[in-house]
C-alpha cells in the first residue's frame, strides 16, 4: 500500500545527476529552447530530494525530461532502455527537440505520444518522425483539418507509421515503468479535452500528464473511477485557468507541479489562480519560463530534481489586458 512521504529536503546530488547535466549543454541549434549556462536550469547546485517513508513497489531509475520548448510542451521520460516523447513542441522546435534528445543518447522512441493536434504540441512531431525510429505512435483521435495536422499525417505515411488512440484503462510498460491511460474519458467537440492523459508510475514515484486538458475533461477522469494520485503533476494547459480545477487537485494531491510555458507569453500562463491554487496546498512549482529545461529522476522511492522549485510565484500577462 502506498504510503505518504515524509516531506523534502534539498540535497547536493552532483554525481546522480551529473551526466544528465553535461545532457543538457546545448547546442547552437537549442538555444532558441535551451538556456546557455546556468540559465539551463541543467545546472546542478541545488538539488531537492522528497523521499518515500517506505512501500512495497520499487522501480529502476527513471529520468522525466521536461524540455524546454518556450510556449509548448515536450516530455522525455527515460527508463532502463525504453524511451517516450509526450508532445513535441510547434514546427519551430522540432530540431531542437532532435538535438536534445540525441544528447540523451535516444536512437529509438518507444513511443511517441501527441496528446492533442494543437500546433505547440505536434508541430515539431515530423521532424521526430522522420529522425528517429519509432516503435508505437498513440494519438487523440481529434483531428484537424490544418496545415501542421496534414504535415504530421505526411511524416507519419512516410515512415509507415500508423498512430492508434489508445483506450481508457490501457496499461503498458516502458522499461521499468507502468503506464496508465487515463483520458479522454468522453468525446469532444474541442481539442484540449480530447487531450490524451497519462499516469507513469515508477515503483512508489508517480507523474502525471493531462496535455491541455481543461475542467470538463477533468470532471470525467474523476468520475472514471481511476486513480489519479500523483506525486508530480505536469501542470493542464500550461498552467492555464481553465485547467487544475479544485476538485482535480483535491483527487491528484500533487507535490509538485511542472508548468511548461514560454517566457512573456502571449496567453497569460501561468494564471494567478492556478498558481494560487498551488501555493494553498503547498504544492511546489517548477516552469520552464523561468528555469528551462527541468529534469526529474526517481529510482523508485526519491525524486530528485536538477534544479529548486521556483519561489516566483509570478503569473503570466496575457497581451492586451
Amino acid at each position: 500500500m502506498r504510503r505518504r512521504r515524509k516531506g523534502s529536503k534539498i540535497i547536493g546530488l552532483l554525481i546522480l545527476l551529473g551526466g544528465i547535466c553535461a545532457g543538457l549543454l546545448a547546442e547552437p541549434a537549442l538555444q532558441d529552447s535551451l538556456r546557455a549556462g546556468e540559465e539551463t536550469g541543467a545546472q546542478i547546485s541545488d538539488v531537492q530530494s522528497v523521499e518515500n517513508s517506505g512501500g512495497e513497489l520499487t522501480g529502476g531509475q527513471m529520468e522525466v525530461h521536461f524540455i524546454d520548448v518556450g510556449q509548448g510542451d515536450a516530455v522525455l521520460i527515460k527508463s532502463a532502455d525504453a524511451s517516450m516523447l509526450v508532445d513535441a513542441g510547434d514546427d519551430s522546435k522540432g530540431t531542437a527537440i532532435q538535438n536534445y534528445l540525441q544528447k540523451q543518447g535516444i536512437e529509438r522512441l518507444n513511443y511517441l505520444v501527441l496528446t492533442h493536434p494543437d500546433s505547440d504540441h505536434i508541430g515539431g512531431a515530423p521532424v521526430i518522425i522522420e529522425k528517429f525510429e519509432i516503435d508505437q505512435v498513440f494519438l487523440s483521435d481529434f483531428e484537424k483539418d490544418n496545415s501542421t495536422y496534414r504535415k504530421l499525417v505526411q511524416a507519419l505515411d512516410n515512415k509507415g507509421l500508423v498512430g492508434s488512440t489508445p483506450s481508457v484503462g490501457q496499461v503498458f510498460s516502458l522499461g521499468d515503468a507502468q503506464v496508465t491511460i487515463l483520458g479522454p474519458c468522453d468525446t469532444y467537440s474541442d481539442p484540449n479535452n480530447a487531450s490524451l492523459a497519462l499516469l507513469v508510475q515508477n515503483g512508489e514515484d508517480s507523474f502525471l500528464f493531462t496535455g491541455d486538458a481543461e475542467e470538463e475533461g477533468e470532471l470525467a477522469m474523476l468520475e472514471s473511477g481511476l486513480s489519479l494520485k500523483a506525486d508530480v503533476y505536469k501542470a493542464g494547459h500550461h498552467g492555464s485557468k481553465t485547467s487544475s480545477s479544485e476538485a482535480f487537485l483535491d483527487a491528484v494531491q500533487p507535490e509538485f507541479a511542472v508548468i511548461s510555458c514560454g517566457e512573456g507569453n502571449s496567453y497569460g500562463h501561468p494564471s494567478a489562480q492556478t498558481l494560487n491554487s498551488f501555493r494553498s496546498r503547498g504544492i511546489q512549482v517548477f516552469r520552464t519560463d523561468e528555469q528551462g529545461s527541468i529534469v526529474a529522476v526517481s529510482d523508485g522511492e526519491n525524486i530528485t530534481w536538477n534544479c529548486a522549485p521556483s519561489d516566483t510565484w509570478q503569473a503570466g500577462e496575457p497581451f492586451g489586458e
